[in-house]
This record gives structure tokens, sequence and C-alpha cells, in this order.
């Protein structure tokens, strides 16, 4: 076009090139466009701004003939409508251009334009819904997300559901001319019915709802169709939105869905490219505003806008939010919101994340309004604005969304006690005024030493939040720092490592054993920072520790003091790995298991038997398979045949276990029981070699031979140990086991099932003794070893060699491995969040809560897969320990 004003409007223009290009294929439809161009500064500004941003549109402009009259009158609204869907479409892409016009030429701000958006998305959807005639006219559209909260994007998906009663897919077909129509939120997404009553929307919520779901009911709007059903829709789900608790458990669920998706970004990269769910992104300002909503929106109505920048401004006149944090995240909301409005502008796709390429950033860069001068690039322009906002969110995001909790206890805002107390609800801290009380202790106690901590307190508060139980970790923490020397510790490992201090809020909110352990070994908190100093340790490791501690002892009750205080360092850090997940079940056994040698090969070198003598382990410790709560199942065993033989050895056994066990319970090491020896606990404590083979050959029960599979040489004599195993092999494999041996242990293993369930557990949930559990996969497993001959101590690495022998089927060993290591672990965890033993998951609902969050699940998720692992693991025992087919009393595990 050969104007001045035209070339000169050009040359400014974000793609000059592009724009030239388009506006002579525009003017090839347009003739009279030539001259009008130089008279019409405000449509030459409107096209240039248009064609330069955006491809699809300038396609569009050359293609319909109706599309530039669009532009020549921005302030008049394109009537969205028609009699047929090609109607319907044609004028969608008009009054886009036209809202589209309005954003680039500078008219209209961000929420404008996403108001406009969602009210061309609201046409489109009534517009279906009409056209769609009988069959929708019992349907109301419900819009959600960016939809529902007026705040649509140009390439978003128009989520929605649907409720009532008809046929939606018209309706879907017709709309999906115009925008992707996306049902999916609605009740088990794809698999769930497109349409449903408001009744059974309201089962769904009452029943099965998961708390991302009632997140996004807070964008919830009726957008068409039945105008009375779309108003009773949102009255239902304004009642089961605001009227549920929201505490710790759903606070955690909206805390992993974000970390989800941003580990989602990190695998491909995006991380920090991608404006909405990047680091620093939309998503961190929308996700932080929605956590605030549902946790004080409960009691303060006045918060519950469904779009984002308005409840943002609430929640700062209200008190919640500082202004200047509310003020920098909407301007970032702003700025990075326009970026990804440019970036969909470009050709009408759904993208958010800003293009790596030179050329493509900073075609960005000028179409968002920057220029190349003297002193700085467009491009840089734009890189070190987009940095800025990012790394200002990011900071208030996490004030906001993970440690929103300081003000609530220094008084520094304006809120109200009901709100202090929702606040604290939310994040698990059960008592406000108690929670006060042991903050401030705190603070005193650790600012005396380091001003440094000030800072920190509210990091340890968010990171107490995110324990299973965040008033526990707050009383341990300011135990900790009882006392100048212990506090100087513990301010000295902070400043050091802020992951040991992030970890050790998690353990003190886990377990009081860890608590206890802690307060008494101060100097493992700084090794909690480093995965390399919390490694485990071996047998031989522990035997030397052992001895270094035992070494400068000379009385036998420093040196059971010893023992312990080791015994007591080493449970706290095998805990700790666990809890912190660098050690896998098996892991945990087996370190718990060294512990347990290392502790009695020690006492064996005190005591000084006066015979050959040696320690066998039975049970879980003879398969090296101990849990927390295990005690130790021992057989002592010497070689020997006279008088003063036996006598040596009964002092010796009797000098073990009285040091082991100690005199009192808070002296005892470990839980030593020789009760499994032969005549039990009517019988000598120690036998002779010779007295064990005697015994086994004349009067040893089935029971008892069944017990020796788990038989091994923990400590003492080993060519006495030696020759006990091969009396062991000798009674386990000198013959086949017979058809009556094999029905006296189903019959035990039955009296089992009926008797030994403590009243007070829920048979329903047992972890050690219910159907398809511990008990049954253990004992499945020492009947098939006896039946087919195949020696292994413990019962994981039994299924594993039974497998190999082909005597159970790979799948089977699956099933029975699933569940007992669900079973151990949770009843592992248990012990630890209980502080004592545990054998059935708890009844109460706050404990059956803590344990939950502590295994990083909710309370029903861990009923439920223990119904499901148990389940299936009792048809593989209904099968191949009671030879039935699997059918018969399977259920209720």
């Amino acid at each position: 076009m050969a104007d001045s004003n035209v070339d000169r409007a050009v040359e400014r223009s974000a793609a000059p090139a592009a724009v030239a290009i388009a506006l002579d294929a525009v003017a090839d439809t347009h003739p009279w466009l030539r001259d009008r161009l130089g008279t019409d500064p405000e449509l030459l500004h409107t096209l240039v701004a248009v064609t330069a941003a955006s491809r699809h549109l300038a396609r569009l402009l050359a293609t319909d003939p109706g599309a530039l009259g669009v532009l020549a009158d921005l302030d008049q609204a394109v009537d969205v409508g028609g009699t047929t869907v090609a109607d319907l479409a044609a004028s969608k892409q008009r009054e886009l251009l036209r809202i589209a016009a309005r954003d680039l030429a500078g008219l209209d701000t961000l929420e404008a334009v996403g108001a406009n958006l969602a009210r061309l998305a609201d046409g489109v959807m009534a517009t279906a819904w009409r056209l769609s005639g009988e069959g929708a006219a019992g349907l109301a559209v419900i819009g959600m997300g960016k939809l529902g909260g007026r705040e649509l994007n140009y390439a978003s998906d128009i989520d929605v559901l649907f409720v009532g009663e008809g046929d939606a897919r018209p309706v879907m077909e017709a709309a999906r001319s115009c925008f992707r129509v996306d049902a999916d939120l609605r009740p088990e997404g794809r698999s769930g019915p497109l349409v449903r009553s408001l009744d059974s929307y309201a089962a769904y919520w009452d029943r099965w709802a998961s708390t991302w779901e009632f997140q996004a009911l807070l964008k919830a709007r009726p957008v068409a169709g039945d105008v009375d059903l779309g108003a009773r829709f949102m009255a239902s789900s304004a009642e089961r939105v605001w009227g549920r608790p929201f505490g710790a458990d759903e606070l955690r669920e909206v805390r992993a869905m974000k970390a989800r998706a941003q580990e989602y970004l990190a695998r491909r990269g995006l991380l920090d490219r991608e404006v909405k769910r990047g680091r620093g992104g939309i998503r961190d300002v929308e996700f932080a505003v929605q956590l605030l909503q549902l946790v004080h929106g409960r009691r303060d109505p006045a918060l519950r806008s469904p779009t984002t920048l308005t409840a943002l401004r609430d929640l700062a006149e209200a008190g919640y939010v500082d202004p200047a944090d509310a003020g920098a995240l909407a301007d970032a909301y702003r700025f990075l919101r326009t970026v990804e409005h440019r970036l969909q502008l470009v050709e009408g796709q759904q993208v958010h994340a800003v293009p790596t390429g030179p050329a493509a950033r900073g075609h960005l860069a000028r179409v968002m309004g920057d220029r190349d001068d003297a002193g700085q690039t467009a491009l840089a322009r734009f890189d070190a604005e987009l940095r800025r906002h990012q790394a200002t969110v990011r900071p208030i995001h996490e004030r906001l969304f993970f440690r929103p909790l300081l003000e609530a206890f220094t008084g520094a805002s304006a809120m109200t006690p009901e709100a202090v107390e929702t606040r604290l609800a939310a994040f698990g801290f059960t008592d406000a005024e108690r929670t006060r009380l042991a903050l401030a202790e705190l603070t005193r106690g650790l600012t005396r030493s380091s001003r440094l901590m000030q800072q920190m307190l509210a990091l340890l508060l968010g990171w107490l939040s995110e324990s299973p139980d965040p008033d526990l970790g707050l009383l341990g923490l300011r135990t900790l720092v009882t006392g100048p020397h212990r506090s100087g510790q513990l301010v000295a490992a902070f400043r050091e490592s802020p992951e040991a201090a992030r970890r050790l809020c998690l353990l003190l909110g886990t377990s009081r054993l860890l608590m206890a352990g802690f307060e008494h070994h101060p100097e493992l908190i700084p090794a909690l920072g480093s995965d390399e100093a919390m490694a485990p340790r071996d047998r031989d490791q522990l035997c030397d520790m052992a001895r270094f501690s035992l070494a400068w002892r000379g009385d036998p009750a420093e040196r059971r003091s010893g023992l312990h205080r080791l015994r007591r360092s080493e449970f706290t850090r095998i805990a700790a790995r666990d809890v912190l997940g660098l050690a896998e079940l098996e892991g945990t056994a087996a370190e718990l298991t060294a512990l347990a040698e290392s502790v009695l090969e020690s006492t064996l070198a005190t005591v000084e038997p006066g015979v050959p003598f040696a320690v066998v382990a039975m049970g879980r410790f003879g398969g090296a398979e101990l849990s927390y709560a295990s005690d130790l199942d021992v057989l002592l065993v010497y070689e020997g045949s006279t008088a003063e033989h036996f006598a040596a050895a009964e002092h010796a056994a009797s000098e073990l276990l009285r040091f082991v066990n100690g005199a009192t319970p808070a002296e005892r090491i470990f839980a030593v029981d020789a009760g499994l020896r032969p005549e039990g606990r009517d019988g000598p404590l120690a036998r002779s070699l010779e007295g064990y083979r005697t015994y086994h050959r004349r009067w040893a029960r089935t029971w008892e031979r069944q017990a020796l599979l788990r038989a091994r040489v923990v400590a003492g004599d080993a060519e006495v140990g030696r020759r006990f195993l091969e009396l062991v092999d000798e009674v386990l494999w000198g013959r086949p086991v017979t058809d009556e041996e094999m029905r006296e242990i189903r019959r035990m293993k039955a009296r089992i099932e009926r008797e030994r369930i403590p009243p007070g557990d829920d048979p329903q949930f047992h972890l050690k003794q219910g159907r398809g559990s511990l008990s049954d996969i253990e004992w499945t497993a020492q009947l098939l070893q006896l039946r087919a001959g195949v020696a292994a101590t413990g019962t994981t690495s039994a299924l594993r060699r039974l497998e190999e022998a082909g005597v159970i089927d790979p799948v089977d060993v699956t099933v029975l491995s699933e569940a007992y290591r669900f079973c151990e672990q949770v009843r592992n965890r248990w012990f630890l969040v209980k502080g004592a033993p545990g054998d059935a998951l708890p009844a109460q609902a706050d404990q059956l809560a803590k344990l939950a969050r502590s295994c990083n699940t909710t309370a029903a998720a861990l009923r439920d897969e223990y119904r499901r692992v148990t389940r299936r693991a009792r048809r593989v025992v209904e099968r191949l320990f009671y030879d039935r087919d699997g059918t018969t009393g399977s259920g209720g595990g």
C-alpha cells in the first residue's frame, strides 16, 4: 500500500513483514480498504495490531467478507447465535475478532477481556442448547474453570457440567463448532455419565468426591439451559463446598495436586518457561487464592468469588493477604495472563510456554509492547520483566500456599479469633490457644540464640503443617529448645542445613518415640540433612560401636546403660530413615535385625559363658524381618554333657536375658523371649546340642518343627551354631511331612483365626491376624516350604524360593508379597505414630487420619487399600493353604 501513514504504521508494528502481507491480502478482498486506511487512523491502528499479533485472525480478515466490518466499529458487539451451527461458528469468530482487536488496541483491561470471552462462550452454549431442541429442555449447563470464573483465554477449553435430564451430546456437538468443549470434570470423569440429575450429583459429592472436585466447584456458574435447575445446582454445590470441613487431609490433597503438576513440567523441562503451571506462574497465584478461599470462605461468604483477581482483592480487603503482596500478585497475574493471551492469539492454539527461539520470543516481546532502543532490546526487556514477575510470585505463593500461619500466632494481622482457629485447623493444629503458647515459648527459645530463627519460624510452621500431627511436632520443637545448650545445637543445625530442619519437623510431627530419641540424642539432628550421613549401618559396624561403647565401662549397670543408649540412638536413626523414605521395608527390617544381633553379641561378651554357647534367632528375628514391635524370639544352645556344663550354660542364659530385658521396662534394651524352647517356660533356658537332638526325635510337636524353618544363628560360638543348624536340617528335611501333620497345621491356623484377635481390635482391619494379612501369608509360605522341601528363613525370601522351585505361580507370589509388605509397612508406621504396638488399623477417626497422613494417603484410601490387598491375598491363601477354590469365606479381609 503506497501511503506514508500506512507505511509508518506497518514499520512500527510488532511484525512489519507479516503485517504488510496481511494488509495486501485483506485489501484484495476489500479493494476500498487501500483508500480508507490513509484517512482512518483508528482502523489502521487496529488492523495493524491484529495482523501483527495473530496469523489466524489475519487469515479470517482475508477470507471472511464480514470480518473487516467488525474492526470498523469495535463498540458494537456481534450478535452470537443464528439458526444453524454454521451461523453460530461464523458469528463466534467475528466476536472473538472484535474482543481481540479491543484488547490489542489497548481499549480493554485483562479483566474485561476475560469477561468478554466468557460472555462469548456463554452465548455459544446458550445457542447450542437452543439449537438442540426439546432433547435438551431438561438440562442446565454449568460453566467450570476459567469459563465459570469469567477469565477465559483466547484458546481455552470450555469446561462444563450437565445437570438434569436429556441428551447433552447435541449441545456438545454444536458448541464444538466454536470451542473445544470438555466435560471431564464431571463425577468419575470420562467413565461417568455425561448427564446426571441434581440428586445424583449431591449423592456423589456426599460419598465419593475428592478435595480437588470441591476446589473445582469454586468456579462453578450456570451458563445456559434451565435457569431454575442451574440455580438449584449452585445452591446444592455451595452447601457441599462451604459446609464440609477443610482440614489437614484436604490441604495435603491440594498441595499434592499442585506438586504433581510441577513435577510433570520439570520432567519436560518447562518449569521456567510455562507461564501457566511453571514456577512463579499463573497457577501459583490461582492455587494460593483458592486455598485461602477454601480455608476462610466457610466463615466469610464475601471471599467466594470465582474470579481470581476479584477473590484476591477480597482477601486483601478482609486482611487475609497483605495488601502489598496482593498488589504484587495482581500485577504479575495480569502480565502473565496477557503473555498467555498473546501466545494463543498467534495461531489460536492452546499455548502456555514462552518459545525458546529468539525470533519467536522477540515477536512476543514486541506484541507485548516492548521495542528496541539504545539501551536495551525488546527481547531483553521482556525477558527481564517475565523473570521479575515470576520471582515475585513464587515467594508470595509459598507464604500463602505453604506457610500462611505465622500471622495467626503473632497477632500481626487483623484476623479474628474465629479466623485464626479456622486457619490453624486447616493446617492440622487443633488447639489455637495451646499452639499460640507453644509458639511463643519456641520463639523465645530459638531467638535467644539466633535472630535467623525468627525468619525461619514461618518455614518451620509450614513444615510442621505437612506432618501427620502438627501439634505434636510443635511440642517436640519446643521440647528440643529447652535449655541453652540444646537450643544452640538446634539453631546451629538449622543454620547449616534447612533440609535437616524440614526433616526434623516431619519426624517430630510423626512420632513421640522419635521426639524422645532426638531429645536424648540431639547429635543426630545435623545428620538429618544428608542422605550419606543417614546411610544404614551393618552388623559389623554396630558391633564395633557396641565394643567401643562397652570398652571403658566396667560396671554391669553402666555397660547395660551404654548398650541401651546405642540401641535408642540407632532405633531413632532407623525409624527416621523409614519415615523419610530413605529405606524400603526390607531395609528397615534388616537394620533392626542387625541392631538386635549386635546387642546380643555384645551382651554375650559381657556375660562370658563358661561353655561353648550360641544364640539361635527364631520367628521374625530368625527371618531377619523384625518390625519395631517385635520381641526377639531365641533358643539358647550349648556344647556340654555334665552338670557343671549345664549350670554354666543356665547361668549364662539367665544373665543374658536379665541384662537385655532389664529389671524394668525403662531399663529394657530389647524384649528377649525364650518361650519357644522345648517344654516352653517349664524347661531349662539353655539346652545342649544332644538335649535338642533327643527332644526333637522323641517329643517335638508339629508346630515346633514348623518353627525351626526360621532358625538362624545370630551370636556366640560359631561351631555350636553350625552343629545346631545341622540338627535343624535333620529335623526339617530328614523325613517328609505327613498328611496328618498338614491337617494339624491347618487346624492350628484355623484355631488362631478364631481365638487370637484381641477384643479391642477390629478383625475387619487387622494387620497381623486378619484374613489375607501377615499371619495368613506367613503360614501359607511355611506350609508350602515343609511340603515341598524349600529352605528359607524369611517370609518374603521363602515366597521367592517357592516361586523359583515352581511351587507357587508368580502371580500368586506377587499378590501375597504385596499384601505382606502393605500390612507390615502400615503396622510399622502405626507403631511409630501410636508410640506403642498396634496390630489393627485404629478405629478412632483422628488416629486413623494421622496414620494415613504418615503413609501419604487418606483414611478412606488406607482402608480401601487394606481391603484390596488382603481380599486378593485371602483368595490365594484359601487355595494354597486350605486347598479350597478361593471363593469360600474369602470376603471381608
